[in-house]
């Protein structure tokens, strides 16, 4: 993206979790650290199952009342039920605002452009009361703002702004590791860390307690992290679950198809390091692996 464009994530839901017992229930359910959340900072966190396995992620506002969830809509009724689940007796109070709100990302410049206006170097701030807040995952992602819908043209219009076709920022997240699209896919077919929460900065270590925290931690600890997801280019058509094989050998499986695919890959038995560069197979299609530099292997 350049400076004056923006990308409206029509991908995303926006969920609320208000009232007196709502920063205590999220830290109890998120990867991350809910104390890390003000009006001056919001994160990028994940929930997962008690074994540690993937279920949802999304970015975390505070609001005058609570915290906003920036999701994406696929899984939205999902996890609102999901966090019903765990609601019991908490004070508490979840809200879909998915329809009234909308999500668009804009670049780096643009939001230090707008943080000179508004005399403030907060990684969260306020602008003619719409939240925008820095993509936590990736310098290159750039920065969020949440509009309602009566405000957002008043709000592009003000910064000056022009809504371009989100195709580039699908491609500049897949390309750096992080996917946008397919989600889904991954609920309960990896676990958090497989994922590469940590290195999108969606896991704290430090914290407390969390559903599936134990088992999360001890693979960190332990070093077992046997598999990681990455993202794959090829030129042919890819199914879920198709194998990808090296010598012969299985050493992925494709878990993201369509246009910005991704697969998750073996660390060991072969190592990594023996196919990472190599041509690879899924099928008759020919795979490469585009290896996200915050891996660092």
């Amino acid at each position: 993206m350049e400076k004056n464009q923006i990308v409206i994530l029509d991908d995303r839901g926006l969920i609320a979790v208000e009232g007196l017992e709502a920063e205590d229930f999220l830290q109890n359910m998120i990867s991350n650290d809910i104390k890390k959340v003000s009006e001056s900072n919001s994160i990028f966190s994940g929930i997962f199952t008690p074994q540690g396995k993937y279920l949802y992620e999304f970015f975390i506002l505070k609001n005058k009342t609570g915290y906003l969830l920036d999701c994406d809509v696929n899984f939205k009724d999902e996890l609102i039920e999901h966090l019903q689940k765990f609601k019991l007796r908490s004070k508490i109070d979840i809200k879909d605002l998915s329809s009234s709100h909308v999500i668009g990302a804009i670049n780096r410049e643009k939001f230090n452009e707008i943080q000179e206006e508004v005399k403030s170097n907060k990684q969260t701030i306020i602008y003619r009361e719409s939240p925008c807040f820095l993509d936590s995952r990736l310098d290159l992602l750039g920065a969020r703002i949440l509009s309602t819908l009566e405000k957002l043209h008043l709000t592009i219009k003000k910064l000056n702004l022009k809504i371009i076709d989100k195709s580039n920022y699908l491609k500049l997240a897949h390309n750096h590791g992080v996917p946008i699209e397919g989600l889904k896919h991954l609920q309960n077919n990896l676990f958090g860390l497989e994922c590469n929460l940590e290195e999108i900065n969606g896991i704290d270590f430090k914290k407390g307690c969390y559903i599936g925290q134990e088992n999360t931690a001890r693979m960190r600890l332990k070093n077992k992290l046997r598999r990681r997801l990455m993202p794959i280019s090829t030129n042919s058509q890819l199914n879920i679950s198709d194998e990808i094989t090296f010598d012969n050998q299985v050493v992925g499986k494709v878990l993201i198809d369509g246009k910005y695919p991704f697969a998750l890959f073996k660390l060991f038995d072969p190592n990594f390091n023996q196919f990472s560069n190599a041509n690879l197979k899924a099928g008759q299609a020919d795979i490469k692996i585009l290896i996200p530099s915050q891996l660092n292997i």
